[in-house]
């Protein structure tokens, strides 16, 4: 089977299991909805303020909510140790990996197609007029945490206080991709929006160099 064939048939696993349960999307979306909630109601900022603190915001509740749905990303693959499973089907280990990278980026452009309104009505600032780069530095940030995430998820499934470890690895790892981000968020709903060339390399070349990584460290990375 084809690279592309067999990590289409583990994204459409990934996609019916969320689709049956509904586990991950619904840990995520109530979480970052009670921290746009709690902390819109806790500064009341003005405009001005929010223009400041809402990328931080941002990209702070999405790194901790994408963190709370790569937990289980591996995790559930071993009650009925479906993961040796996949791992003795003749498909490259890569296809595996790249089909939950896939699942869990989608599962997270959701999250923020809804919550961007959100959080914008939360903390009154107009994002509309530059919607089109917001989501394109958005997806690009969201990427790079659904590779690293994903790899660094089969790397702690099986650790011992995993749930502790996974976000301590992730967040230096991740530390690029967040503040690229978050700057360039800062840009675009500053007075003058606009986005700096430099930001959108560093997040582009971050994830172009972790799905390389990925795909030659696949082998390693499904083992036990």
């Amino acid at each position: 089977m084809s690279l592309t064939r067999s990590t289409g048939a583990v994204l459409a696993k990934e996609l019916k299991i969320e689709l049956r349960t509904h586990d991950l999307t619904n840990t995520v979306l109530f979480f970052v909805l009670m921290v746009a909630g709690l902390f819109s109601f806790a500064f009341s900022p003005t405009v001005q303020e929010s223009r400041r603190i809402l990328p931080g915001l941002i990209w702070l509740a999405f790194f901790f909510a994408g963190t709370l749905m790569l937990q289980l990303c591996f995790v559930r693959e071993q009650v009925n140790d479906t993961l040796a499973a996949l791992r003795l089907a003749p498909i490259d280990p890569s296809a595996i990996l790249f089909g939950k990278i896939l699942a869990n980026f989608l599962f997270l452009v959701v999250t923020e197609i809804v919550f961007v309104p959100i959080f914008s009505v939360f903390y009154n600032v107009n994002v509309w007029p530059v919607m089109g780069q917001l989501l394109l530095v958005l997806f690009l940030g969201t990427f790079g945490l659904s590779v690293v995430g994903t790899v660094f998820s089969a790397m702690t499934a099986q650790a011992r206080m995993r749930e502790l470890l996974l976000p301590l690895l992730l967040l230096p790892v991740l530390a690029p991709v967040l503040i690229a981000g978050v700057e360039a968020t800062s840009e675009l709903l500053g007075a003058h929006p606009g986005i700096g060339r430099e930001w959108l390399s560093m997040l582009g070349g971050f994830d172009v160099i972790y799905v390389t990584a990925t795909w030659l460290l696949s082998g390693f990375l499904v083992e036990e």
